[in-house]
């Protein structure tokens, strides 16, 4: 099987992005790509839109659709993979401001975070979940593998602390 194509729209509604993630485009590509190689999504070639975005923004996309008040650091919004032509995995949305503080509180580059929530956020687009203790453990073992793979640290390894903001 081959690397799907991949056509990433990128977005940056707020916020001085570059600034945290120096390399965003090829960053994006990078983390997006390993994670649907990794899930092994075949076919014509897919489609993943990302906005980036800051906490204000978040928190109102964060309580409309989840209900939820506050900021988090990655909201996934599947889109359609089923049918003829090119897969619309669908979109994701990072919060600025969360994404330093966490990188920023668990003594981790910013990028580097930065691509760990762009693969977890794809990840759930192409229907991993970590609502139960088994599907946490896979969805976690994937997302290291991947970051490995790109050549970044195990994000959950023991003695890292916790981040604060919730992934979705």
């Amino acid at each position: 099987m081959s690397d799907p194509v991949l056509e990433i729209d990128i977005n940056i509604e707020t916020g001085d992005w570059p600034d945290l993630v120096p390399d965003l485009e090829q960053t994006v590509a990078t983390a997006a790509r390993a994670a649907i190689a990794r899930a092994r999504l075949d076919g014509p070639g897919a489609e993943l839109s990302v906005l980036l975005t800051g906490n204000g923004e978040m928190a109102a996309l964060n309580e409309k659709w989840r209900g939820k008040s506050g900021p988090t650091n990655v909201l996934s919004f599947p889109g359609e993979l089923d049918g003829d032509g090119p897969a619309m995995i669908g979109d994701i949305v990072l919060a600025l401001e969360t994404i330093a503080a966490e990188a920023s509180a668990a003594r981790i580059s910013a990028p580097d975070h930065f691509s760990h929530l762009v693969v977890h956020g794809v990840l759930h687009l192409l229907g991993f979940d970590h609502e139960t203790d088994r599907e946490a453990e896979e969805m976690e073992s994937l997302e290291t593998e991947i970051l490995e793979s790109i050549g970044i640290a195990d994000p959950y390894a023991a003695g890292k602390p916790a981040l604060s903001g919730s992934v979705s």
